[in-house]
């Protein structure tokens, strides 16, 4: 298959697509409409279950995306990679979360549910998406395939699963709250198998993030931009560091890396 020379651009969710009031800017929307009026694709690359993004595609009409930091990746609707985690490890995490009274969720294709009602980390951690708590089901590992996890305890007594499941990876996304994926697991992974598919090269790939799960994804494409209210981490490795946000860095970005006009600058 001939390789495809038409720019991809990867978006982040939370920071990124979203301000810190968790809505999209206009200036956002005019944005990606403006690529996608030109034939450039849009894909969203996020740790979120698709259940909690639908909203998003529909408003920006983007049906492609690398979700549960590249455990599950959907193009134009159909599934085009994914990898399960076993469920004798969930089993065993679980197990070990209700002895040290933490808690955990459980995300798959479909949905995410957690295994503990009101516990106050997954109230702190899902307040800060403006969420609401989801639901309970602690066997719901054993129903569905599941592709990415959450722990829900402190950073101090995080260190103690890090320790005891060597082949897992536990990134931080809030103080209290933890994305569990397996070892070199990443939106990066996820990036690559779809461009693979699409035959794209990765120098015509650019990606926008803002958070620590976000590092391997920006040093993965050919550009990745970071936003200005992106952690340090992030944009100590970007190519390029945008606005916020919430000062149209979506816009600001594309258009400093060349992708939309510097005409429509606000």
């Amino acid at each position: 298959m001939a390789k495809l020379t038409k720019p991809i651009v990867f978006f982040d969710i939370d920071g990124t697509l979203l301000d810190d009031k968790k809505v999209i800017p206009d200036s956002t929307k005019k944005a990606v409409r403006l690529l996608q009026d030109k034939g450039i694709q849009t894909v969203i690359a996020t740790g979120r279950v698709p259940k909690m993004f639908y909203w998003i595609q529909k408003e920006l009409n983007i049906d492609s995306y690398v979700s549960m930091n590249g455990q599950y990746v959907v193009y134009q609707g159909k599934e085009v990679y994914s990898n399960p985690i076993d469920p004798s490890v969930l089993q065993s995490m679980a197990a070990m979360a209700l002895r040290n009274g933490h808690a955990l969720a459980y995300c798959s294709h479909e949905d995410y549910k957690v295994n503990e009602k009101n516990h106050p980390f997954i109230e702190a951690s899902f307040d800060s998406l403006m969420m609401p708590y989801p639901e309970v089901d602690k066997d719901y590992f054993n129903q569905l395939s599941i592709y990415q996890g959450h722990l829900y305890c402190s950073e101090m007594e995080a260190q103690r699963y890090i320790d005891r499941f060597a082949d897992f990876s536990f990134v931080k996304w809030h103080d209290v709250a933890y994305d569990i994926l397996p070892r070199g697991a990443s939106k990066a992974i996820g990036i690559r198998k779809l461009l693979d598919v699409l035959a794209i090269e990765k120098e015509n790939a650019f990606a926008f993030g803002d958070g620590l799960n976000d590092i391997e994804m920006l040093i993965s494409v050919g550009t990745g931009v970071a936003m200005g209210n992106a952690v340090p981490e992030a944009k100590a490795v970007a190519d390029v560091i945008t606005t916020s946000s919430s000062q149209h860095g979506i816009l600001n970005g594309l258009m400093k890396v060349g992708l939309l006009e510097e005409s429509l600058a606000l």
